[in-house]
């Protein structure tokens, strides 16, 4: 009994090692208790009133009141929860009427809703890809991505982050295999890079390959119209399986979803464990969901309002000396490359009124820690202002660190 009990503390004191090992290499993740609903301005558990530059809120729809009133209007009329998994008896109507908005919105034929778009990812490759198939995948794609593959018996090649001659070889080296699958994040949610998708479907097709993207950093504002990284780059009927979540753009509750040709989402529905094991998407959710895409088919108005504040912010930041990763997306990744430094920049920024959040290993690569500022459309010129006050006062109480030398 006694060396049980032995067995137990050991555990239990393994764990608070490794818990403090975190903290003092600046790579424990501190949680801010928010007190109010999600939105470009925010109160915390203690009271602080903070501009937030950290949530996938792109087009600030979370905290919405008509995009509140539909969920509510949902609910009302399909209860609360099914109580079941789709297949048994766990389909609405308000289900299949929100695939079908997804698909028409995303220009594919079919689309299957789960949980969570992790869910979506970890279920689409084992029904789809066996030891005879190969998946290609970016180097720097989602975890879930990483973790779904995991559980198919499909070779795996990984070709290096956004690298079309790797790519290339990667496709030469799976030759004989069926099938090929490129798989790519269409927005890389850690450093706002947006996939070459054009390249990609031109290397597809050269190589008999098929294309899938993640497109949670995109859908509802990536594009002309918002339907996404594939619009952006003009590729649109060139994507095979297009996986996403309805959790950031799309109003910033929950769900993912898989859109691609009927027979794809057949066999999802057929075999994919997250969809046949969960259970069903609460239908608040997908009223509010429907009300979401039905205004963005609508108009592009947030859309718009999106990229003119992220064009001020990036360019501004930039003036200030930061070192940030380049390009046109919401994610602005600040480069601290130091993790402890990182989390003290975040809790800095929190004091000055900023909530934010610093990444380090293992969420990005080692040595290239970060704090990473998300723009919203709901974002005021005056709150964006007050942001870049509070980098350049930060930066210059901590040191605005400067590019390594390679």
């Amino acid at each position: 009994m006694n060396a049980v009990n032995d067995s137990r503390q050991n555990f239990y004191a393994g764990l608070q090692q490794g818990l403090e090992g975190l903290r003092e290499q600046g790579l424990f993740k501190p949680e801010r208790v928010l007190a109010t609903r999600q939105g470009a301005e925010v109160l915390s558990e203690d009271g602080r009133k903070l501009v937030n530059m950290c949530a996938n809120n792109y087009l600030g729809l979370a905290g919405e009141a008509w995009v509140a009133q539909a969920a509510a209007k949902a609910l009302d009329q399909y209860g609360y929860g099914l109580s079941s998994v789709r297949f048994i008896c766990g389909t609405q109507t308000i289900h299949k009427q929100l695939e079908a908005a997804l698909a028409k919105f995303l220009g594919t034929e079919d689309c299957i809703l789960y949980a969570a778009a992790f869910d979506a990812n970890g279920g689409v490759f084992e029904p789809l890809f066996d030891e005879n198939d190969a998946i290609i995948s970016d180097a720097l794609n989602h975890a879930s991505i990483i973790d779904g593959v995991r559980l198919c018996k499909a070779e795996r090649f990984r070709y290096q982050h956004n690298n079309m001659a790797d790519l290339e070889v990667q496709l030469q080296a799976a030759a004989g295999k069926r099938n090929k699958i490129i798989v790519t994040d269409g927005v890389f949610s850690m450093d706002g890079t947006v996939a070459q998708l054009d390249k990609i479907c031109d290397l597809a097709d050269k190589y008999q390959a098929l294309v899938m993207i993640d497109e949670c950093h995109a859908t509802g504002f990536m594009g002309r119209t918002g339907r996404g990284t594939h619009e952006h780059h003009d590729v649109m009927g060139r994507i095979d399986i297009i996986t996403g979540t309805l959790g950031k753009a799309l109003g910033g509750a929950m769900g993912g979803f898989t859109a691609a040709k009927k027979e794809v989402i057949e066999m999802l529905r057929q075999r994919s464990r997250p969809y046949l094991f969960s259970n069903t998407l609460a239908p608040s959710i997908c009223g509010a969901s429907l009300a979401v895409l039905n205004k963005l088919s609508q108009t592009t108005e947030l859309r718009d309002r999106l990229h003119a504040n992220t064009s001020y912010f990036r360019r501004e930041l930039g003036k200030l000396g930061f070192v940030i990763k380049p390009g046109m997306h919401p994610v602005v990744p600040v480069m601290l490359y130091d993790a402890q430094l990182a989390q003290k920049y975040a809790q800095r920024m929190y004091e000055l009124g900023i909530l934010l959040t610093g990444f380090s290993y293992p969420v990005v690569p080692m040595g290239q820690a970060r704090v990473r500022v998300q723009v919203s459309a709901s974002h005021s010129l005056e709150q964006l202002d007050r942001a870049l006050h509070a980098f350049k006062q930060a930066g210059q109480e901590l040191g605005i660190p400067k590019k390594p030398e390679v």
